[in-house]
């Protein structure tokens, strides 16, 4: 009797246990709407974690995730921002997705003391629709961040619900949202500016007179990559909401809109793809995506293969020709030095010899220098004789071509020697 009631006891304490985890996994599940074709966002914050208060600066960390999957899906992306200190989630849910439920996963990291802590985001999908004609345009004053406010994006509709798109008031939404950087702008000069932001509004409804008066005033600015320096018509609405837009990446885009709007170059693949989508159905097409989102693995035969050989023989070949040449041209000219060196370190008989005469080792030269290749240098010989109080030049044999000076005649000095002493 007393072991059945221990082990009834036993089986209540578990069944009590099992309870308390399951309202607590239940409790940690937040539900969340989204429909395919317009943008989901979702803001994560400490609350959902129950922690209150935040000590230091970004105290907490969050990673979401698909459940049983290590990342988000194609189509999600997460980011941080420090100016609110929480996360956001953002997307446009595809077609493929209508009406299923996929189950978020999102783990939170308190840097104070190590706590995770996670809880789960149960998503459904409702179906609907893509909006036909789309109206793409960048502000550059706002960041991502900002057009998670309702509020600026309830100004923004009303821009086009109100006055430039009247038809879209019914069903006007916004359908893609991302960051210039992401989209593959540049980071601004300074930090302070902000990056910008690429906005898209869908509607089912027929794009007005002045969106497509719009469109033919700033057509012309497409061939450049940035013009925020550029004011149109219709400046003065956005600005007094606080938008600014860069007109050159205004567009329509819509089932009536001409193709060369949308494509400046008509090689490029974009263009090519979208008129084979209009030439196929639109079964077909949504086929084609649905195989392009799906990533498939590589097989270890498909790998591609390299050839090093040609690369070796380029890398040692090249740099072997060119020592080649180089020792070529060192060896043949130092060879031609080498032989215009031995030629003039022997002189002929034609070079000319410089003469001087020195009649005293405190006077000037008497004569001129001479050159014994000069002809007139035997017939002058005379008057240099003349000239000097002794004879100067002197030759050893008479078969002997040249002269040759006499060295200076040596010129002691003379003592005197006296007896007594002068008076």
């Amino acid at each position: 009797m007393y072991s059945k009631s221990k082990i009834f006891l036993c089986l209540s304490t578990t069944l009590l246990l099992c309870t308390s985890i399951v309202k607590s996994t239940s409790s940690n599940q937040i539900l969340g709407q989204a429909s395919v074709g317009e943008l989901y966002t979702f803001k994560i914050e400490p609350s959902m974690f129950n922690w209150t208060h935040q000590v230091i600066n970004e105290q907490f960390r969050y990673t979401p995730s698909l459940k049983s999957y290590p990342d988000l899906p194609s189509w999600m992306r997460y980011m941080y921002s420090q100016e609110h200190h929480a996360g956001f989630l953002y997307g446009t849910p595809p077609a493929r997705l209508a009406s299923k439920k996929i189950i978020l996963e999102i783990i939170a990291l308190n840097k104070q003391n190590y706590e995770t802590r996670h809880c789960e985001l149960v998503l459904t999908i409702a179906s609907k629709f893509h909006a036909p004609n789309v109206v793409q345009m960048k502000i550059d004053n706002l960041n991502w961040v900002h057009l998670m406010d309702p509020g600026r994006v309830e100004n923004l509709r009303n821009i086009f619900r109100k006055d430039l798109w009247p038809e879209s008031e019914p069903d006007l939404s916004l359908v893609f949202m991302e960051s210039a950087i992401n989209m593959g702008g540049r980071l601004p000069l300074r930090p302070q500016q902000h990056e910008g932001v690429i906005v898209h509004l869908g509607s089912f409804a027929k794009f007005s007179d002045r969106l497509n008066q719009l469109q033919e005033e700033v057509r012309p600015l497409y061939k450049l990559p940035s013009c925020t320096y550029k004011r149109t018509s219709v400046q003065k609405i956005f600005e007094n909401v606080g938008f600014k837009l860069d007109w050159c990446a205004f567009k329509m885009v819509g089932t009536e809109t001409d193709p060369a709007v949308l494509h400046h170059n008509h090689d490029s693949e974009s263009f090519k793809a979208n008129n084979a989508n209009k030439v196929m159905g639109q079964s077909e097409a949504m086929n084609m995506k649905r195989r392009a989102d799906r990533w498939h693995g590589m097989a270890r035969d498909e790998v591609p293969t390299r050839n090093y050989i040609d690369e070796f023989a380029f890398a040692f070949a090249i740099p072997t020709v060119l020592f080649g040449l180089l020792c070529g041209i060192l060896t043949a000219t130092l060879c031609f030095k080498h032989h215009k060196f031995y030629k003039d370190s022997y002189p002929t008989t034609s070079s000319t010899v410089q003469m001087v005469q020195y009649s005293d080792t405190n006077s000037q030269p008497v004569t001129t220098l001479k050159s014994l290749k000069d002809p007139n240098c035997l017939l002058d010989n005379t008057s240099v004789r003349s000239q000097s109080p002794t004879s100067f030049y002197q030759t050893e044999s008479p078969s002997n071509t040249y002269l040759r000076p006499k060295p200076p005649p040596y010129k002691g000095g003379s003592l005197t020697r006296t007896s007594g002493v002068d008076i």
